[in-house]
């Protein structure tokens, strides 16, 4: 996409989103100071309804993003020798063309609404659109109450390269989990799995459930999802790639010597 066009884009959904709200634009140009207003206002945006002429330019420009960040396939993922269909790769899972990518939620199952928060949850509804809130909005309202901890929904992925978006909410182990915190770790990846399947889905993207600022240390979460992994493809005998996403090099450390890549 051209720089010229991007700030274009930019700076027109800026001003929507100000306007909504009866606030003053600002007046700048700058494409980084742009983008980060414009990422600041939607994570802040109630699930209101959104224009049309909105949607085309804030699709027109996540997808411009997502394509020059480089869109990347499953099949880049190295596989584990231990297991063919346990994948690992490190990189931006918004740039992950699976069928379905898992994000960590929150019981709300609104997305993180800290602006330009560096969480998973936050990239993910920041780069699917607006359209994400409002379809988790009318989930949640149908369900009438918070997300329970260890399950799965799932939606559209609108902007993103996968087809679905599987929110699961995992346990807030502070880091000391218990007993039920690991059992509810466990819950996660198997819902995420069976709603997967229910999709038909040929591959599925895992992040690293709780393991950020929910407190669940790194390498008994990574043991949790590995052996919880490799136990439900061989119950329900499925050949769902399954890929491992990490973003940080412990976490890439830990899952190489778990999977033997």
């Amino acid at each position: 996409m051209f720089q010229s066009r991007k700030i274009r884009l930019m700076k027109s959904l800026v001003e929507m989103l100000c306007a909504e709200r009866d606030v003053e634009s600002p007046r700048t140009q700058d494409a980084e100071e742009l983008w980060r207003t414009f990422r600041a206002l939607v994570n802040t945006r109630p699930p209101w309804p959104a224009a049309e002429g909105f949607l085309a330019k804030q699709d027109e420009l996540l997808c411009g993003l997502i394509a020059e960040a480089g869109i990347h396939g499953v099949e880049e993922a190295a596989k584990s020798p231990i297991d063919p269909r346990l994948r690992l790769w490190r990189g931006d899972i918004t740039t992950l063309a699976a069928d379905a990518i898992v994000n960590a939620a929150n019981s709300q199952m609104l997305g993180c609404w800290v602006p330009g928060h560096y969480c998973i949850d936050n990239a993910i509804h920041t780069y699917a659109g607006v359209q994400l809130r409002a379809e988790c909005n009318s989930i949640m309202e149908a369900q009438g109450h918070e997300e329970p901890t260890g399950r799965a929904k799932v939606t559209a992925a609108y902007n993103l390269p996968s087809k679905y978006v599987i929110h699961t909410v995992g346990p807030i182990a502070k880091g000391h989990p218990t007993n039920r915190h690991k059992k509810q770790l466990a819950s996660c990846y198997t819902s995420c799995l069976d709603a997967a399947a229910a999709k038909n889905a040929c591959s599925v993207a895992f992040c690293c459930i709780s393991t950020g600022a929910f407190g669940f240390p790194q390498r008994e979460a990574a043991s949790i999802a590995v052996s919880t992994v490799r136990e439900w493809l061989d119950n329900a005998d499925s050949n769902i790639a399954v890929v491992f996403n990490v973003f940080g090099e412990r976490d890439e450390h830990i899952y190489r010597d778990l999977l033997k890549c």
